[in-house]
């Protein structure tokens, strides 16, 4: 097949993401505006996001386009994030690439937004191929997949109540560190004592993948509270150390065991949790004790991009695996839709 180019649109929360790459995984552009606004109220107002994805979506295709040296003729396909997420988020992306593929005559490829976190690691990895477990970990979702192919998977393990970056965001908003949390109890427990305080790390049953961290956000909400504001200065850090250990020996452990039980040799980490630090240490870590290989995307793909949209966009061109203009968004269904 000769090479091709996707244009990718990711709207599912609040970064407003617009990418252009080929075929063999190049990202030639990837512009990114987030939206910093949503700190004001402790977590994302869903309106506000779909106001500003509709303000933005515009210039950074604009943008996109410009990085990436390329015109609307130069486009193959237009692919682009349709669930899970926020609805209103979604819609806004979904609205616009429906109307620029029409308009330009060109396919429209349809992508769900956690195998695109997953997707993301074969841009520095391209080689990569089932069969491998994922675990993909985020803000709203924490599920270890097994991968018997592209097109054949199961999720074998799953949250049963937050997730893990739900979990990060709690802990930080109880330690008064403001939101997003994930990245300031990163920074935070750089400094702290992993083993100030052992926090609970549920459902711990070996042949069990399921994760549970309800029970870790109460027993932080009431060691905080025991605390005097003197105390709570004192060992912030050590707080965060210890709740970031909690999260990220229950994450590590689970996947590790997964890929112990699937006679796996590979296992890939993708979603916003991670780039947390102290969860790729114990990962690698692992990794290298029983001898599996660990991928996770680079920081910067981490985070919702297009870029990781359009790298699950390119075997779907390859399959011809089209949507139709009548495409609708989907706030949930997780990873069991393609």
């Amino acid at each position: 097949m000769n090479k091709f180019k996707i244009l990718a649109f990711e709207s599912s929360c609040d970064d407003t993401s617009v990418s252009v790459i080929d075929s063999d995984y190049s990202v030639l552009s990837n512009v990114t505006s987030s939206q910093p606004q949503h700190a004001d109220f402790g977590g994302v107002v869903p309106e506000l996001a779909s106001r500003l994805h509709m303000k933005n979506i515009m210039p950074l295709t604009r943008a996109a386009m410009k990085e990436a040296k390329v015109s609307f003729n130069d486009i193959d396909a237009v692919a682009v994030s349709v669930n899970p997420g926020l609805i209103g988020a979604l819609l806004v992306g979904v609205s616009f690439a429906k109307s620029l593929a029409y308009s330009l005559n060109k396919p429209l490829i349809a992508v769900n937004h956690m195998l695109g976190h997953i997707a993301a690691v074969k841009i520095e990895h391209r080689d990569i191929k089932p069969p491998y477990v994922a675990l993909v970990v985020s803000g709203g979702h924490t599920e270890l997949v097994w991968f018997k192919s592209e097109k054949e998977f199961e999720i074998i393990g799953r949250t049963r109540d937050d997730a893990a970056g739900e979990a990060f965001d709690k802990t930080a908003k109880l330690l008064k560190l403001g939101y997003p949390g994930g990245p300031v109890i990163d920074k935070l427990a750089q400094r702290g004592n992993p083993e100030y305080y052992r926090f609970p790390r549920a459902m711990n049953r070996k042949d069990n993948f399921d994760f549970s961290f309800s029970g870790l956000k109460t027993s932080v909400f009431n060691f905080v509270n025991k605390l005097s504001p003197e105390e709570r200065e004192k060992h912030i850090a050590d707080i965060a150390a210890s709740a970031q250990e909690a999260i990220t020996d229950s994450l590590s452990r689970k996947a590790s065991a997964a890929v112990a039980a699937k006679k796996a040799d590979t296992l890939i980490v993708a979603g916003g949790v991670s780039a947390n630090s102290g969860l790729r240490k114990k990962l690698l870590k692992l990794s290298k004790k029983h001898k599996y290989k660990f991928y996770c995307p680079s920081l910067k793909f981490c985070m919702d991009n297009a870029a990781m949209i359009g790298a699950a966009a390119i075997n779907k061109y390859k399959n011809k695996e089209f949507a139709e203009l009548n495409l609708n968004a989907f706030s949930t269904k997780g990873v069991r839709f393609i």
